[in-house]
């Protein structure tokens, strides 16, 4: 139960203007074999679900924190994913994933 508490807060220290970026340790990629997309690094290999696939994918460096939301909403004709998105940028960046750009 602590675990969402705690990825809430760390999401909420997000900057909006953070335009996240794969870390340059990591190569996303689709892999047909799984029908997922993976996030391949020098030790392994991560098998991601559809959402955090998505999420990752969007995550170049040119975006910002909104845009990357508003892209997923038209994407996917949805509305009200910002928090579970910020929350899952905040995990991604805790595990190394992704690095943070700023304007």
């Amino acid at each position: 139960m602590n675990e969402p508490i705690h990825a809430e807060r760390a999401a909420a220290a997000l900057p909006n203007a953070y335009r996240p970026a794969l870390a340059r340790l990591f190569r996303l990629q689709w892999e047909p074999a799984q029908q997922a997309y993976v996030l391949l690094y020098p030790e392994g290999m991560v098998k991601l679900n559809q959402s955090a696939g998505e999420i990752l994918k969007r995550c170049d460096g040119s975006r910002d924190l909104d845009a990357l939301v508003a892209d997923l909403e038209q994407a996917f004709a949805t509305t009200g994913i910002a928090a579970q998105v910020h929350a899952f940028i905040a995990d991604a960046l805790a595990h190394g994933w992704l690095e943070t750009r700023d304007e």
